[in-house]
């Protein structure tokens, strides 16, 4: 069987503090009143059956991903007890998947990315599928043409061929560039952004996690052979936390033979900082981007406004390149070009005993 996963772990630290760490950036009601893990879940909903479709979360999120996805079953949220990055939770929904299904062909898909229009990247995905069915081996994953010279972002290589082939193998990837570096990878053909979206048999990542990280094997043996008895909550708890912390790309992919690419033709945003709502959310004549019920800007240019509340007026007088972004027990007020060190204001606030705020 077919099956998606959808990776719904993440804070979002740079969308603080309107996410928290009890309240990740993918339940934000930030598209127009919807979460950013709803759009991943009813993008998916349209190829593969409700049943198939999982999603993994941080534990403390569990019920608040179940909220937003009434009508997913409640079994299909996978709770991780402690942050293993994507080796350990993609391994996880392996290891669950290939206990339903030893044949299962998983898609992991994101949930706090925009992807826009649907139609491509689904079109992209089936294509995929079909690709590993017929490719066992194949690790496949996707890549975004770049629009401009990111140096947030990780890249790969596509060795790009003549014909009608739409995937290719994956020469190389790359780490998030400095900024000479990712001009000339704009400049060159066959660089993409990496999405961090894949799709391949379950049995397969398992066999490449055993090679690669195996250290990882004990761990989601233990829970693969518990799950779906009684003891399989508590066999998470226990072996999940011994999984290695690493990411996917590092323990597997570029080391493994057999890595394919698909390059998407839709528009891609990443949702990790404020800088990416005023891409996804039409701005006024000021370039003023506002995400807020009541709000009232008199003479204000080129600001980002933000709050979830439907009820609090957020006025502003003569701003120019600021981030306002408010919630009910903390506002952040920062120059745009400063937004890249929230993390430096967190580790301010933890140092300071403000752990209530983060």
């Amino acid at each position: 069987m077919d099956f998606a996963v959808i990776m719904a772990g993440g804070s979002g630290q740079r969308l603080w503090p309107l996410s928290r760490q009890s309240r990740p950036k993918q339940i934000l009601k930030l598209l127009n009143g919807r979460t950013l893990l709803r759009d991943s879940f009813e993008r998916l909903n349209r190829l593969f059956d409700l049943r198939n479709i999982l999603v993994l979360t941080n534990a403390d999120y569990a019920e608040q991903v179940s909220e937003n996805l009434s009508e997913l079953p409640k079994d299909n949220i996978i709770p991780e007890p402690c942050v293993r990055d994507t080796a350990g939770a993609i391994g996880l929904a392996a290891a669950v998947l290939q206990k339903t299904d030893p044949e299962a062909v998983m898609a992991v898909a994101t949930s706090d990315h925009i992807l826009q229009p649907a139609e491509p990247f689904l079109d992209a995905l089936q294509a995929a599928i079909r690709f590993v069915k017929e490719h066992p081996e194949a690790l496949l994953t996707f890549g975004i043409k770049p629009t401009f010279a990111a140096t947030q972002y990780g890249y790969i290589r596509l060795q790009i061929q003549d014909g009608n082939n739409r995937i290719f193998p994956v020469a190389e990837f790359r780490e998030k560039p400095d900024q000479k570096t990712a001009e000339r990878f704009l400049a060159q053909s066959g660089y993409f952004w990496n999405s961090g979206m894949f799709v391949w048999k379950a049995k397969t990542i398992l066999k490449h996690l055993k090679t690669f990280l195996p250290e990882s094997s004990e761990p989601l043996e233990k829970i693969r052979s518990a799950w779906g008895g009684p003891e399989q909550y508590s066999a998470l708890e226990e072996w999940f936390p011994r999984l290695p912390k690493i990411s996917i790309d590092y323990a597997v992919l570029e080391k493994a033979p057999q890595i394919y690419g698909i390059p998407l033709s839709c528009r891609w945003l990443d949702m990790g900082s404020f800088a990416a709502l005023a891409d996804i959310i039409s701005s006024d004549s000021n370039q003023n981007t506002v995400i807020a019920g009541q709000h009232c800007l008199l003479d204000c240019r080129n600001t980002i406004v933000a709050a979830e509340s439907p009820d609090h007026l957020i006025a502003m007088i003569g701003m120019e390149d600021v981030i306002v972004a408010h919630s009910p027990d903390a506002t952040l007020i920062c120059p745009i070009h400063q937004a890249h060190r929230l993390k430096e204001l967190l580790r301010r606030l933890e140092s300071e005993g403000k752990t209530n705020y983060l």
